[in-house]
């Protein structure tokens, strides 16, 4: 099966810079595309010093949704935003007040890799953190999700003014021009040796994916063969049972109607899909959580882009005032998302 793999390197423009990240993409480029992957055959995405991170959410997306295995090079600097003291990665357009509205949630890159098998997914990740991030990275580690493979490192801020090298990365890189991909586990004890004291200070990342026997691992297979009733179905059963254990409205009743939510997507019932995210964000809301607390955004986002692949224009009137009374209430980070639905639902009853 063909692999998928999605460079990314990113980082400000300006004295916001702390590692020269675009730097590295030449060296990667450089490599095979078979031998970056691990498989015979692989596609290739590469995002240079991107502007939106709307634009990276839809690039890592459709790479989640490849059905082989999927390999993310990510070369970058963390920022924690004010308000909710979340890591993002920064992007060309990021500065310390923007981060929230112009880096990129590292919690969207786990929550768009959570429905993929274990081992299916690999993070190789070299970057550099601020000070507030480097900080709290030692009490909070970062979290890329629990079915996927990191290795790499996390490097403290370099002097001041001075910029970093992606020094991790371009030796991935020196290594794989070999011709040869060795497991990921060998590749980075290979990179660490050929480093040396450089990481002495860094925080190392290698974590491996848990043993198969999840039940996540039987629906997205189910769902990978288009068998979407048998990995609903599979779902709502774990669902049930977690709400009788814990509540309805517990996190992990929740989850799995997140995870309905996303099987919905993939078998094209986009209206479902839309009433099961509107259901999650109001659930959230009622047992207390902010309206900008991540969950319950991805939520409101998730509902509304769902709405706006509804073909069918009833259905799409129907959902719609109760996703501009969430709208009201969860604006979420893009500017105009209510007046987007507003705009959309007249133009349904025009219909």
């Amino acid at each position: 099966m063909p692999g998928t793999v999605l460079l990314l390197a990113a980082s400000p423009t300006g004295k916001g810079r702390l590692v020269d990240a675009a730097s590295v993409l030449p060296v990667l480029a450089a490599v095979p595309p078979s031998i970056l992957s691990g498989t015979e055959t692989a596609n290739v995405v590469e995002l240079a010093d991107p502007l939106e991170p709307q634009a990276v959410l839809t690039r890592l997306r459709a790479a989640a949704a490849a059905p082989g295995p999927l390999t993310v090079f990510v070369t970058g600097q963390l920022h924690l935003d004010r308000r909710q003291r979340l890591p993002h990665l920064a992007l060309a357009r990021t500065t310390p007040t923007t981060v929230r509205y112009t880096g990129l949630p590292w919690h969207w890159v786990r929550e768009e890799l959570r429905l993929r098998p274990a081992g299916a997914t690999t993070l190789v990740l070299d970057l550099h953190a601020d000070p507030e991030t480097w900080e709290q990275l030692h009490t909070v580690p970062l979290d890329s999700g629990r079915n996927n493979a990191v290795h790499g490192r996390i490097a403290p801020p370099p002097a001041r003014r001075e910029v970093g090298s992606p020094s991790y990365m371009k030796a991935v890189a020196t290594v794989l021009r070999s011709g040869h991909r060795p497991a990921m586990a060998e590749l980075h004890r290979q990179v660490l040796a050929r480093l040396g004291a450089d990481v002495a200070a860094d925080m190392l990342l290698s974590t491996h994916t848990p043993d198969s026997g999840d039940p996540h691992d039987a629906i997205s297979a189910a769902a990978r063969d288009g068998r979407y009733a048998e990995a609903d179905e599979l779902a709502a059963r774990w669902e049930e049972a977690a709400a009788r254990a814990h509540g309805p409205a517990s996190e992990d009743a929740l989850h799995w109607s997140e995870v309905r939510a996303d099987l919905a997507m993939f078998a094209g019932d986009a209206a479902r899909s839309c009433r099961t995210w509107l259901t999650v964000a109001h659930a959230r809301l009622a047992a207390g959580q902010p309206s900008d607390a991540p969950a319950v955004e991805a939520a409101a986002d998730r509902a509304h882009h769902q709405w706006g692949h509804i073909k069918d224009a009833a259905r799409a009137r129907e959902l719609g005032p109760a996703l501009a009374e969430l709208r009201l209430r969860v604006p979420g980070r893009r500017e105009g998302a209510l007046e987007n639905v507003q705009q959309h639902l007249r133009q349904l009853q025009t219909n």
